[in-house]
């Protein structure tokens, strides 16, 4: 064993990032023991108290018992009868009876393991996307008010990151509002779609419970509408094996999947705007970027959004892998998986969520670099513009198409030959055959007749396409900026 191990000693033993750097405690409760041995206690209430209301001999004091134990679980109990059963569930069943003994007799009564199990899983899903849907309408909003902002500043456009046709920095930002309001429409239909498993026994029957009420299939469905109703949701699945369908957790984790290649985008753009000098994430007054060259800015947290995302990606995989291979009405080699699965897929999510925010939050444009790289590349895509003044100065196209193509070669070899800047607009201004134009080339290079629609378009999307769903979080969203402690 290594020198530095001392048993008992936390910083001993592998700690998530995920826990330890990343994730917000309020997303590492949902995923806690606690929220899932309390809510496997809740659901036993659940149960217990349908049953009674439907007839079954169970009193009002073994409910009262039960309830007022809900949150006092002695971990070291159930972890000594885990290890004694090799079953989880059952652990925790005779935990919780050694501290209900009035209600001993009555807890789990006709239901699987998957009761608790599978309802709690579905229960965390739930409460999970409670969380990260207004954590996405928040990194929404930022980008919101930052589109607005620089919906007017022109900027180059980049196709196979060349320097293309311009655009204008908000309307970039749109581009990725427009991806992640694509994530928010699937995480919401994902939210509406949950359904409860419910009370359906070992193989999705009921026998169990049709056994308990004396073979009334009436009492049965009621007792499953009832838990349902009692667990927060509308509905639950008519039809079920063991446990409800994995394809829910393909559903799941394959949108905040989805959610991580928008993010991955977005935080790519980012780094190369940074690498160009023209945006810069926030960066704060006593942060280093490199312990070696003093002078470094690193985009670390668009960097970390990127990491954290491709780790986000690769998750959906799993859940494919998953449901595939569920055997007949259910196989227990999904267990193990879905544990690491669905707890990563959320806590990554709500990492980069995080971050995300706090990037938009302190987006910082360099209005002046972005102009220099403009002229840099401006005079050779208004070369069509010139031409078509010469055109209207009584000036020949083909002529000055070739006197166009000449000085715009000239040009370029400066630019690539000699690393100088781009001098297509002296060269012009110095050939006396072009003199019609001179005193309108000014406003043929002006920037902002190169953006076409942009700002109009980056009003049109905010009003008719964004406003609406934020809409649908008012209230919801936090309007604290967020601080990365890491």
């Amino acid at each position: 064993m290594d020198p530095g191990y001392v048993a008992g000693n936390e910083f001993c033993n592998y700690r998530s990032p995920l826990s330890t750097r990343y994730a917000s405690k309020e997303m590492q409760y949902i995923f806690s023991d606690m929220k899932k041995f309390s809510t496997w206690r809740k659901l036993w209430l659940y149960l217990a108290r349908g049953e009674k209301e439907l007839g079954l001999d169970i009193t009002n004091e073994q409910l009262k018992e039960m309830e007022s134990h809900l949150y006092d679980i002695d971990f070291k109990m159930a972890a000594e009868e885990e290890k004694k059963t090799r079953h989880d569930v059952m652990a925790h069943v005779h935990t919780f009876a050694a501290i209900c003994p009035l209600a001993a007799p009555i807890i789990h009564l006709g239901a699987t393991s998957c009761y608790v199990g599978d309802n709690t899983d579905l229960i965390i899903i739930r409460d999970g996307l409670d969380i990260l849907l207004p954590k996405l309408a928040s990194s929404i909003q930022r980008l919101a008010n930052f589109a607005e902002q620089y919906k007017n500043l022109p900027t180059l456009g980049f196709t196979h990151l060349q320097p293309a046709q311009l655009t204008t920095v908000g309307k970039r930002a749109c581009l990725w509002i427009q991806d992640l309001l694509m994530d928010e429409r699937a995480l919401s239909r994902v939210h509406g779609d949950l359904r409860f498993r419910g009370v359906k026994g070992t193989t999705g029957t009921q026998a169990s419970f049709l056994q308990l009420f004396n073979g009334d299939g009436a009492k049965v469905k009621k007792l499953d509408e009832l838990v349902t109703s009692m667990a927060g949701f509308k509905s639950s699945f008519v039809i079920s094996g063991q446990t409800y369908t994995r394809k829910v957790d393909v559903e799941v984790v394959s949108s905040l999947s989805s959610l991580g290649a928008s993010v991955h985008k977005i935080c790519s753009d980012i780094r190369l705007l940074a690498n160009m000098k023209e945006l810069e994430e926030p960066f704060e007054s006593t942060q280093i970027g490199s312990s070696a060259m003093p002078y470094k800015r690193n985009p670390m947290r668009s960097e970390r959004c990127c990491s954290i995302a491709r780790h986000l990606m690769s998750l959906s995989s799993n859940a494919y892998n998953t449901a595939a291979t569920q055997w007949m009405e259910r196989t227990l080699d999904d267990s193990a998986n879905r544990r690491l699965t669905l707890a990563e897929a959320f806590l990554s999510t709500d990492s980069i969520l995080m971050t995300l925010q706090n990037i938009c939050e302190g987006l910082v444009v360099y209005p002046k670099v972005i102009e220099r790289h403009i002229m840099q590349e401006l005079p050779f895509m208004a070369t069509e513009n010139v031409i078509m003044a010469m055109v209207k100065a009584g000036g020949d196209r083909q002529e000055c198409h070739e006197q166009i193509r000449v000085l715009s070669h000239q040009a370029g070899a400066v630019v690539k030959q000699l690393g100088l800047d781009n001098d297509l607009v002296g060269r012009i201004k110095e050939t006396p055959y072009f003199a019609p134009i001179l005193p309108k080339l000014d406003e043929l290079l002006d920037p902002k007749t190169f953006i076409g629609r942009a700002p109009e378009q980056v009003t049109e999307f905010l009003k008719e396409e964004v406003n609406p769903v934020l809409n649908k979080y008012r209230g919801q969203m936090s309007d604290k900026p967020i601080v990365l402690d890491i």
